[in-house]
């Protein structure tokens, strides 16, 4: 479940570069200004996704969708920066989504409900910063992605995550994204998460005990299960929206199969050069796909390749 994009990146009159990095399983930390220009050095261990431009000097700086042309003029743009990494001032849900808002990082009023009610205070390990946008280590070499990367998918995925509609999450994870989906499709829809670290199953079943999908996972229109994602989880089958977290060398064919006609999938795709990939399928089941964003994920893979940290 990573993060944003280099989609609307605008890019200076001289020659620029634009850098995009982040992934499944291993946790970036908040990063100040002064160390952007370092961060080309990262390898793909860094799930949280950055995208900037730069020449001589940084240029441009975007999340996906990022177009507050103010942003950038004067020399308060270097202290806005800051701020936005930081997550300087954020200290409460409604806060950090109003932050994440105010940069364009999404639109969705029903995205701002539903992430605003399942609080991510509830899915992050004790002691760590909940609003920080920044994904965090969760163990297991996996990670909770950034919140700007959940709104991002949110909004992808929101016409497919309405009242009654069936939606699964690859990688489940801490259970943040699931249930999300839950409140979205409601009791009378069903939300899947499939997660192959046993461990995380049970402690994403205690995180979502605590919030306000509770109800919805003691009345099973939510559920997590452990299982390799790539087959999906036919029990459930089709789905109309279908959300993955990792990096796939080409689209799974199950979860292809287990998409309803009309439905959507969100899922990065590719080796060393990696794109955010929105796939539907047409009523006629033929497939449409086209790219939102260059992004950098690790490999949808096994679990003990995962534990391994291969």
């Amino acid at each position: 479940m990573l993060h944003t994009c280099v989609r609307n990146t605008e890019m200076a009159a001289s020659p620029a570069t634009t850098l995009a990095f982040g992934c499944r399983y291993t946790c970036m930390t908040v990063t100040p200004l002064r160390k952007l220009l370092t961060l080309a050095r990262f390898s793909h261990h860094h799930r949280s996704t950055v995208s900037f431009a730069y020449s001589a000097s940084i240029t441009s700086f975007s999340f996906s969708r990022f177009q507050n042309p103010n942003f950038f003029t004067g020399k308060s743009f270097f202290l806005r920066m800051e701020r936005l990494w930081s997550g300087s001032g954020i200290n409460k849900n409604k806060a950090m989504l109003e932050h994440l808002q105010h940069y364009g990082v999404f639109t969705s009023k029903k995205v701002a409900e539903v992430m605003e009610t399942i609080d991510r205070a509830l899915f992050v390990p004790e002691g760590t910063a909940p609003y920080v946008d920044s994904a965090m280590a969760i163990g297991y070499n996996a990670t909770i992605s950034a919140p700007h990367m959940h709104a991002t998918c949110l909004q992808l995925l929101e016409n497919n995550l309405q009242p009654g509609m069936h939606a699964l999450d690859v990688g489940s994870g801490t259970g943040y994204l699931t249930a999300c989906f839950a409140l979205m499709v409601g009791p009378q829809g069903r939300a899947v998460g499939v997660e192959h670290i046993p461990e995380l199953v049970s402690s994403s079943i205690q995180n979502i005990q605590k919030s306000a999908a509770a109800q919805l996972l003691k009345e099973g229109s939510l559920s997590i299960h452990v299982g390799d994602g790539r087959l999906g989880w036919p029990e459930s089958a089709p789905y109309d929206a279908i959300h993955v977290g990792a990096a796939a060398l080409e689209i799974p064919q199950h979860l292809i199969d287990h998409l309803k006609p009309g439905g959507r999938l969100v899922i990065p795709v590719g080796n060393v050069f990696q794109d955010l990939q929105v796939v539907d399928k047409n009523s006629d089941g033929s497939i449409s796909i086209r790219s939102e964003s260059s992004v950098r994920y690790v490999p949808l893979t096994s679990r003990d390749a995962q534990l391994q940290g291969d």
